[in-house]
């Protein structure tokens, strides 16, 4: 337990942060799901909306993992990577690897 006033005024902030960032990334990962669930709609059925769902949904993921690592929710690294694992997907289900030359 804090012993003096500003240790718990800082445990206060610390909480009221942690509050902040959890709803914060819950939100991103929700924004990630529904990425990765646009891209599995567009594999089964390809079409011009179904590809524009998945462009959309990659930009609004996009935009709030470049918000949280603004504002310190998630590290940069972290962002970065979930990008890349985004992209990734994206990728695969827009452009199918071509088959392989033998």
């Amino acid at each position: 337990m804090a012993n003096n006033k500003s240790a718990r005024k800082r445990i206060e902030i610390a909480e009221r942060n942690r509050l902040h960032n959890r709803s914060y990334v819950s939100a991103l990962r929700t924004l990630m799901k529904r990425c990765f669930t646009a891209c599995e709609s567009y594999g089964s059925e390809p079409g011009e909306p179904a590809k524009k769902a998945v462009k959309e949904s990659l930009n609004a993921a996009f935009s709030k993992i470049d918000k949280a690592v603004k504002v310190g929710a998630l590290h940069r690294n972290a962002g970065a990577h979930q990008k890349s694992r985004l992209s990734a997907a994206v990728k695969k289900a827009i452009d199918p690897a071509p088959a392989a030359k033998a």
